[in-house]
């Protein structure tokens, strides 16, 4: 649809979705949040497409934040229903059981980081910032921003950039585990394309149990973590992938995995 938020492209297994609100450096509005659930809907259920890349379009901003003209008009029951709104859609591309790699090509600010961080893999320009800068506005995370920087960062990352709401650098970022590769911005796409090729044609069902084992542990004991990847690990066995990736190693050739 030519009035879309979101731009969607497969390339061979890997669904590229892009942001596509360049008048508003593709701020997050409600209609843009139910699109990329949508989106994500889709990518899940499709067999075909392994690996999801996120973007923005444009060279300035991956996701500026959210769409302040939409919220400054909000009702305080209004304000908590968007934030749910938000935070269902994060969570909804946290569990998706295909990895994702967010693509920062540009400023990732308040609920722009907060979508970058809600994927598995970040891979940054070394021209962008992030940042939670929401004290700014006298307002606060409305997205995730405190639970998954806390978690990704650790607490003086997170009081760090939630208090003062400076932007830090993608080196900055980088450093405190925010993103996990930072590349030059001339090389970022090809380098992010390169990395969901190669999780594209990884073993799908081994995949999607290091997803589940991670999100299941990050949220409970360590005993019961590992209960549950001990579990994960029979389970797998019972695939063709397996019997196809031991069978050849032992062959000394490449897999060919078909996520059965």
């Amino acid at each position: 649809m030519p009035d879309s938020p979101l731009l969607i492209a497969d390339h061979d297994a890997v669904r590229l979705i892009t942001v596509h609100r360049p008048d508003k450096l593709n701020a997050l509005n409600a209609a843009t949040l139910d699109a990329l659930h949508a989106a994500f809907d889709a990518a899940a259920a499709d067999d075909s497409v392994r690996a999801v890349v996120l973007t923005g379009t444009g060279p300035k901003a991956f996701v500026a934040g959210a769409d302040i003209a939409e919220m400054a008009g909000l009702t305080p029951v209004q304000a908590r229903d968007f934030s749910l709104r938000g935070q269902r859609m994060m969570r909804r591309v946290e569990k998706m059981p295909k990895p994702v790699i967010a693509m920062i090509n540009g400023f990732a600010l308040g609920g722009g980081l907060e979508l970058a961080m809600c994927c598995h893999l970040r891979i940054a320009a070394d021209s962008v910032k992030v940042g939670q800068p929401e004290i700014n506005l006298g307002l606060i995370p409305g997205f995730g921003g405190t639970q998954r920087l806390l978690r990704l960062a650790g607490r003086a990352a997170v009081l760090e950039l939630c208090l003062a709401g400076a932007p830090v650098d993608a080196a900055r970022a980088q450093q405190l585990g925010i993103v996990n590769r930072v590349v030059p911005a001339a090389e970022l796409e090809a380098e992010t394309m390169a990395l969901a090729a190669q999780l594209a044609a990884a073993a799908p069902l081994a995949l999607r149990g290091i997803l589940d084992c991670v999100n299941v542990g990050a949220e409970c004991s360590l005993e019961e973590a590992l209960e549950y990847e001990s579990a994960q690990f029979g389970l797998v066995f019972s695939t063709d992938d397996m019997r196809e990736g031991t069978r050849a190693f032992l062959e000394r050739r490449k897999p060919a995995f078909r996520g059965h």
